[in-house]
């Protein structure tokens, strides 16, 4: 079963799609936040045969919810209705942080190659804690 990773922001929105096999995410895009997100997000949904959506739950460091958590649960609740999919919330605290702090991997050949942007790395590590966490469950 495929997911897709999100990691919410008022300005762009990190993507991230796990493998078949559900078991980890990885990197796939970062797009702008515009009032064609809902679309875009159901095309893709579409596209890549996605059954379920994680977004990152955005929490003050009291615990509290912010403007992007408001944001976030409207997305979600807009993609469970529209796409039909299943959509679950797993904490991003400290996920932007983390993907920034994340080794870049050497090329293995002259090409530069291109790194994931920081959104789409935050928003794999958001699917990937999701995924883990039901593994054990």
């Amino acid at each position: 079963m495929r997911y897709l990773g999100v990691d919410y922001g008022s300005a762009k929105v990190g993507l991230a799609l796990s493998d078949e096999a559900g078991t980890m995410g990885f990197p796939h895009d970062t797009v702008r936040n515009t009032p064609r997100l809902l679309e875009e997000l159901c095309a893709l949904i579409a596209k890549k045969d996605i059954r379920a959506v994680v977004i990152g739950d955005s929490r003050t460091l009291a615990g509290g919810e912010n403007p992007v958590a408001t944001g976030a649960r409207a997305l979600g609740e807009a993609l469970a209705e529209r796409a039909g999919v299943p959509v679950f919330y797993e904490s991003e605290i400290f996920t932007s942080a983390e993907a920034r702090r994340a080794p870049e991997k050497a090329p293995k050949s002259r090409a530069p190659k291109k790194r994931p942007s920081l959104d789409a790395s935050a928003a794999a590590l958001i699917l990937t804690s999701y995924l883990t966490r039901q593994k054990g469950s």
